[in-house]
């Protein structure tokens, strides 16, 4: 399998490449060469599958450099925690992938990620930077992933004041080869420094220069498994013998719009997805694509689902490529929404109150999308929706809600006792420069 730019299909890179480097030459991302199949059975629940069975099956599509005994070695270690799909009501479950390190979706490709750069580096003997931005979650995930990593150092530029206090404490507190960077600005600020970054050759052959954010391969690719692995679920939940050709919609709370990227490519690969519903807060640039036809960034707004604050979502320009930029085609498979914080307090309440369960602010997106995006798609089938964190990463915001307080688990105890380590800089890329080269 190769991948190539985005903006020069002739440019061609193995995995390898496309990991280490984050972004082409001409500063566009790296998509798959192709869409490789799901074999014959890889839907039928009646196979014995683990989660790091389907992953392996999955990653081994796309990467052909790492032999699958080590590739199976390494998604046992990265796929080790549980991701459970449990029903909501009727025709509606969530993913729970937010059972983790970091109580997040992005322990997924995060673990991985590590994993292969240190299966490299490894061989290799040398020495490698990572830049990451983060609205939030990431920021945590890849802090958790790559700490203590050999051969590794790892700068995290996060919004100040605009994350959860537990976030920051998740990122800012880890210390080692972890480097916490607090930017005066917003996230869109961050991820401008840190694609600035990647796009100084200086930099990049200085420091041996890469990034951990969705726009690397790395992280993205791993997460088209637990697509696949969800709809096995909900089969084995089925009555498999009634239902053969059960399929279902699947709902992605989006920031960035990695994750739906990576929901996209497993219904393009044959899993049985049949429609896709995206789900973002008041920043609506993706919701107002699929209005107009027009893609128009903006600056980010800050909302409870702060994860989601993304003006200018990288990601998508992958979406658009795997769709070959038709509109019309997208529009077929993809409905999106946003959903204001109003509506995302009054989705967590609802729920609270019909069955019990706690959303954090970005599911309660998820959930509230997938209401009125079901209704315009008439679609009468079961919906996931991907529940990307654990509600206790946003304590105020539950309270606020629900007029509760949930206990901490062990992680976030433990992240709040730790004291903050960080680097405070403006939102100037030559402050950013000055710091990954010292």
């Amino acid at each position: 399998m190769k991948f190539r730019s985005l903006l020069n299909g002739s440019l061609l890179v193995s995995f390898r490449e496309a990991l280490f480097s984050g972004v082409a030459p001409d500063g566009s991302l790296y998509v798959p060469e192709s869409i490789p199949a799901l074999p014959a059975d890889a839907m039928n629940p009646d196979t014995a599958h683990t989660l790091p069975s389907v992953a392996a099956q999955v990653l081994g599509l796309y990467i052909d450099e790492i032999p699958f005994e080590q590739l199976q070695r390494m998604v046992d270690g990265a796929f080790s925690f549980p991701i459970p799909l449990v029903k909501l009501e009727d025709d509606l479950s969530l993913l729970e992938l937010f059972h983790g390190p970091t109580l997040a979706f992005k322990d997924v490709g995060a673990r991985f990620m590590a994993s292969a750069l240190s299966y490299f580096l490894e061989q290799e003997h040398r020495e490698l930077t990572i830049a990451v931005a983060t609205s939030g979650d990431t920021g945590s995930a890849v802090a958790q992933g790559f700490l203590n990593i050999p051969h590794i150092s790892v700068f995290v530029l996060y919004p100040s004041g605009k994350i959860s206090t537990l976030q920051e404490q998740q990122i800012a507190t880890v210390g080692g080869n972890i480097h916490a960077v607090e930017v005066e600005g917003t996230f869109d600020d961050c991820q401008h420094l840190v694609r600035t970054a990647l796009a100084d050759r200086e930099l990049v052959r200085a420091r041996n220069l890469t990034t951990a954010n969705s726009i690397n391969l790395g992280r993205l690719i791993p997460q088209i498994t637990y697509y696949v692995w969800g709809l096995l679920e909900l089969q084995r939940q089925a009555d498999w013998e009634i239902d053969r050709k059960l399929a279902a919609d699947v709902c992605v709370p989006s920031g960035n719009f990695g994750n739906i990227t990576a929901a996209a490519y497993a219904k393009r690969m044959g899993a049985p997805i049949t429609n896709l519903f995206s789900a973002s807060n008041a920043n609506e640039v993706v919701p107002d694509f699929f209005r107009t036809g027009s893609f128009r960034p903006r600056p980010s707004l800050q909302t409870l689902s702060n994860a989601m604050d993304v003006g200018n979502p990288s990601n998508f320009a992958r979406l658009q490529s795997l769709y070959d930029n038709n509109f019309a085609a997208m529009k077929n498979d993809i409905s999106s929404t946003s959903v204001s914080d109003e509506e995302t307090l009054v989705e967590m309440r609802r729920t609270y109150e019909h069955s019990g369960t706690i959303l954090d602010p970005h599911t309660a997106v998820g959930v509230a999308a997938t209401r009125r995006l079901k209704a315009t798609r008439a679609s009468s089938g079961p919906t996931i929706v991907m529940g990307t964190a654990h509600p206790a990463k946003f304590p105020a915001v539950v309270t606020k809600a629900l007029g509760i307080t949930i206990p901490l688990p062990r992680q976030l105890q433990e992240a709040l006792q730790r004291t903050k380590q960080s680097t405070r800089i403006p939102a100037e890329y030559g402050r950013v420069k000055k710091l990954l080269m010292s």
